[in-house]
């Protein structure tokens, strides 16, 4: 199927029941060791897993091979999955279905960029402008994905994060890190918010994922960076995003005036965009792909059909087809969908260990930049969900207006948003069927 060239925006709808109040127990996180410094931490490893991985989440997460709790009525797992390693876990409830090495520490490519995101969103309003200097764009490495920014031109700080979630790019994670007083100090911020969420196979060396010597992550912990991106509204809106218009360089016109048109960019995920042998995956709402030479293709994705919402992450794919990564997650995917329910957990995702227990009523919406109302017109409690018309920022579709109607919230520590005791989503991920 080829790629749609209509500019699309996923809508994420929100559900009105009142949210479950099931206990949040955060079970004590085993720390693996520190990744070494020595290039090998960050080449491509042997095709043999360590026989002793990090067991948060449960001791089954921690051993090598495939882990997966088959019974009657529980269906197969596809065979042709050729993934080093891979996960298939309940966004809501946070149990994870099946694992095959969830904890082997690879390299994580831009995958890693949910956590740079996660972790910088809240950080900046989207309106903010920035005009980049040459010093912005220092230091991004040979061969990188690219936007296009150009030295000297103003972007807003929406631009740039349509430039990380659609095209990937380096250029714009750079110019965002500028912004957050420099590359150092980004990858220390990032590294501590990992901790946070109890994601201890991650080690970050470079903010955009680029492959650095000791650079490290795991399908465990590119899957709570997902879930914690999730809970912010703008992260689940670029993270849908299809086609948005970026802007170009300013140039003369013909009558000698400054004229600076935009470009079109679109979303590199597969499953959300298609390609000529890959489908629209069918309840796909996000969130990132990636690919370097280390790290081979990665990928993590959500998913809503049937009542469930889905996250998996596949982590390089032995087998050389095209877009090979894409095809082994829609079928991990339809596992989990058939099998949800059904099979008994092997194991969880962690909640961060800063969550704890905070009163129902304050605005859950999660908008970077610490907007009251979520940036959408939402009150908080008692609103409703609604659909929101076309963005006058060069993207459209169908965007998320939030509100949650009752229930019992969790406050993260440090952090500007509320969400439900099952972590992690606000409600439901809801898509409108593809037209």
């Amino acid at each position: 199927m080829p790629a749609p060239k209509q500019t699309t925006r996923r809508s994420l709808l929100v559900t009105s029941a009142v949210l479950s109040s099931l206990a949040l127990a955060a079970p004590a996180a085993v720390a693996a060791p520190k990744p070494s410094d020595s290039p090998s931490a960050s080449a491509s490893p042997s095709a043999t897993p360590p026989a002793s991985m990090s067991s948060v989440g449960g001791a089954r997460l921690g051993r090598p091979g495939t882990q997966v709790n088959l019974a009657s009525g529980v269906p197969v797992l596809p065979k042709d999955v050729s993934a080093r390693s891979w996960i298939v876990a309940d966004a809501e409830s946070g149990d994870v279905l099946a694992a095959h090495n969830a904890h082997w520490r690879l390299a994580p490519a831009s995958t890693l960029k949910m956590l740079f995101a996660d972790t910088l969103l809240p950080k900046f309003p989207s309106d903010t402008k920035h005009k980049v200097v040459p010093a912005d764009l220092a230091g991004i490495g040979s061969g990188s994905s690219m936007v296009g920014i150009k030295e000297e031109e103003t972007y807003t700080v929406h631009d740039l994060w349509l430039g990380v979630f659609l095209r990937s790019g380096n250029d714009a994670v750079h110019v965002l890190s500028a912004m957050n007083k420099g590359v150092e100090n980004t990858v220390k911020e990032m590294n501590e918010h990992a901790e946070e969420l109890q994601a201890l196979d991650t080690h970050v060396v470079s903010p955009d994922g680029y492959d650095a010597e000791g650079q490290v992550s795991s399908a465990y912990d590119l899957t709570l960076f997902a879930r914690s991106g999730m809970q912010k509204k703008d992260f689940r809106e670029y993270a849908s995003t299809v086609s948005a218009k970026f802007p170009g360089q300013t140039k003369k016109g013909k009558k000698g005036k400054k004229v600076r048109e935009s470009f079109e960019i679109q979303n590199t995920n597969r499953l959300l965009a298609g390609d000529s042998d890959v489908p629209v995956y069918e309840g796909i709402a996000g969130v990132k792909n990636g690919n370097t030479t280390n790290a081979g293709a990665t990928f993590t994705g959500v998913a809503e059909r049937g009542g469930k919402v889905l996250l998996v992450t596949v982590m390089n794919p032995e087998k050389p087809e095209h877009n090979e990564v894409y095809k082994e997650t829609a079928r991990l995917f339809d596992w989990g969908f058939k099998a949800a329910g059904k099979v008994q957990p092997v194991g969880e995702l962690v909640p961060p260990k800063g969550a704890a227990q905070a009163k129902p009523g304050a605005n859950p919406s999660g908008e970077a930049g610490g907007s009251g109302d979520g940036g959408s017109g939402t009150a908080g409690t008692g609103a409703k969900p609604v659909a929101s018309a076309p963005a006058a920022d060069g993207s459209s579709g169908v965007g998320t207006a939030l509100g949650i109607t009752g229930g019992v919230l969790v406050l993260l520590a440090g952090g500007a948003f509320l969400v439900n005791r099952r972590w992690p989503l606000p409600d439901l991920v809801r898509r409108r069927t593809r037209p």
